[in-house]
């Protein structure tokens, strides 16, 4: 097998094939590493400053300390790795509905896996984040009714473009309304979206939020020579 492609690992799962790879960029001689659901890109390591600025933004929106964190959706582990560089958290729960993602990173085959793993503030649980929502027992199988500071979540491409249709839910009034209250009183709700702003979904934002905002995050595209761009949403409890 070539140097410059390889499949790290290829499972079959309910919802499709699901598939670990790693290349090299001939471009710029960095290893790409692409997660893949079916013929679908799920992530790439070549595009990570939405998923960074998803924490940076949502935990820069919390003035206090000792924070307690939700991430929904690991895929390459960039928005966890971002939360833990900050000194103000102190937990972070990370949960992702595909096994299999959790494992590549225990086994080391993802370059952040043993980061994550090794910081005793961070666990990784296997869950669906959107029945998690829906259920008051929430995020923390440890701790049921658990509440958190920040909720960051990075599954879907946007709140129209859905992996799944029961995730739709979510992206409603009362879908927000539910996971707020598995938030702190003031604490922060944090979207990645991959489309443009939606003045559609900003307006439900406001009408279970207190303060809401949408930024603009921009990055080159694959040549390296347009501007790309993705949209973080943050949204704070009263």
């Amino acid at each position: 097998m070539s140097i410059y492609f390889e499949e790290l690992d290829y499972r079959p799962t309910p919802i499709g094939a699901l598939s670990l790879r790693r290349r090299r960029s001939l471009s710029t001689g960095v290893d790409v590493y692409e997660i893949k659901l079916g013929d679908e890109y799920l992530m790439s390591s070549q595009f990570t400053a939405a998923e960074i600025e998803l924490a940076r933004l949502g935990l820069a929106a919390l003035t206090r300390a000792d924070l307690d964190v939700v991430v929904g959706g690991l895929g390459l582990g960039y928005t966890a790795q971002a939360v833990l560089e900050h000194s103000t958290v102190r937990s972070l729960v990370v949960v992702d509905a595909l096994p299999e993602v959790i494992e590549w990173h225990e086994q080391g085959l993802l370059p952040l896996g043993k980061q994550l793993t090794g910081d005793p503030r961070c666990r990784l649980v296997h869950g669906d984040f959107f029945a998690m929502t829906q259920s008051a027992e929430g995020y923390d199988p440890q701790t049921p009714r658990r509440r958190f500071d920040a909720l960051l979540v990075d599954i879907d491409h946007s709140p129209t473009k859905l992996l799944h249709p029961r995730h739709a839910a979510l992206y409603e009034k009362d879908g927000l309304a539910q996971l707020a209250e598995h938030l702190n009183p003031g604490g922060v709700f944090a979207l990645w979206s991959n489309d443009p702003p939606d003045e559609t979904f900003e307006r439900v934002l406001a009408d279970v939020f207190a303060t809401t905002a949408a930024h603009v995050v921009t990055f080159d595209d694959l040549a390296g020579e347009h501007i790309a761009t993705n949209t973080v949403y943050v949204a704070g409890k009263a």
